[in-house]
């Protein structure tokens, strides 16, 4: 009989339990292996930050739903994993992200409009990488690992990295979800991160679920563990959590700066709603298992602790809502405007210099364009 394939989440797999500062009832705690200055944490930004995430987020499948965009890779649950690390950075760190980190490129300063570009089919980026150091949504699982992992060389060896110039040296932030961890791509960035000591985090939102196949299915042991076997640190932290988020990565982060290297995060959280807008997840996720992890909200844990403390009045929430409804109605109105793409634009950035070939195709594909639908078929 074959031996079963241990849960990394049940209670004999947890010798090393998620670190967490802020439980789902909104009590803080401390813990020596993640010290955590409140002084320097705006609780109510977070709150607002992660509650315009969600919001964003609510407004972009429904208008999937309308027929405006053909695809949204929801994060909804992973709020406080993304707003907590992006709040860790400094404006000249680069971030490399998946598809889903909303939360990270809100905290950036993108226009959420250029979010929808790319799932509407308008563009095929959305952005200047440079502007807000956020480099643009990889769909190819895992590549984004290697792209953090070869701009991490520059920084080396332009020796913006562990040169004591703390307004010099600079660290890169790199997210993957835990279907990435069984991607070629990611073992060579750890391999290439490790071996040149490069100022890279890793930062995995270990969601439960790559699509349909469960994390168990693809490891024995929590994520976070498998940094040792590179030869660089792995915490583990509740993917929940803002401030345990926030903490670890700050953390890493600073340790990158200084010459410190690799390390990686592990932040367990949970993806209430399907991989995507195409998914359905009734057939392969028990409704329990959504339900238990729901209750778990990040949102809420954050809003218990800000009204049982007092850090924010009736007032503020008020005014929040307010800002949700303002910014979804923004969404709304800007994903229709969107403009159609150039019909020459796939072709036109594909090489630096067009090859002749190529050249032919796009007279063909203009030709093509100029004469409209034909009768019967749809614009």
């Amino acid at each position: 009989m074959a031996n079963a394939v241990q849960d990394p989440l049940s209670e004999a797999s947890l010798a090393d339990p998620p670190i967490q500062l802020l439980d789902p009832s909104g009590k803080l705690s401390t813990d020596a292996r993640l010290p955590l200055d409140l002084a320097t944490v705006d609780l109510p930004a977070l709150y607002r930050d992660m509650a315009l995430v969600r919001r964003l987020d609510t407004e972009a499948i429904a208008l999937q739903r309308q027929g405006e965009l053909g695809l949204w890779p929801s994060l909804r649950g992973q709020e406080a994993a993304q707003v907590g690390a992006a709040y860790a950075l400094y404006d000249r760190d680069m971030v490399f992200p998946t598809y889903r980190e909303h939360g990270v490129a809100w905290c950036r300063g993108l226009d959420p409009v250029s979010l929808l570009g790319l799932f509407r089919g308008t563009t095929l980026g959305g952005w200047d990488p440079y502007a807000h150091h956020f480099n643009l949504y990889t769909l190819v699982i895992g590549a984004q690992t290697l792209h953090a992992v070869g701009y991490g060389m520059g920084l080396y060896r332009d020796g913006s990295t562990g040169s004591g110039d703390p307004d010099r040296d600079t660290a890169v932030l790199a997210f993957l979800g835990d279907g990435a961890l069984s991607e070629g791509e990611t073992n060579e960035a750890f391999i290439w991160a490790a071996a040149q000591n490069l100022p890279v985090v890793f930062f995995c939102q270990n969601n439960q679920w790559a699509i349909s196949a469960p994390y168990s299915v693809q490891s024995r042991i929590p994520a976070a563990q498998r940094a040792a076997g590179y030869g660089f640190p792995g915490i583990r932290v509740d993917g929940n959590d803002v401030l345990a988020c926030l903490a670890a990565t700050r953390q890493a982060l600073d340790q990158a700066r200084t010459g410190g290297g690799p390390t990686l995060i592990e932040a367990v959280t949970y993806r209430v709603n399907a991989h995507t807008t195409a998914d359905d997840a009734t057939r392969y996720r028990p409704a329990k298992e959504t339900e238990d992890w729901t209750a778990r909200d990040p949102l809420e844990r954050l809003r218990a602790h800000l009204e049982t403390t007092g850090a924010v009045t009736d007032e503020y929430f008020t005014d929040l809502e307010q800002r949700e409804r303002d910014l979804a109605e923004r969404l709304r109105a800007g994903c229709r405007g969107l403009a159609d793409p150039d019909a020459s634009s796939p072709f036109e950035h594909t090489y630096a210099q067009m090859p002749a070939d190529l050249r032919q195709q796009l007279r063909e594909h203009l030709e093509f364009v100029s004469t409209g639908p034909q009768d019967g078929e749809q614009k």
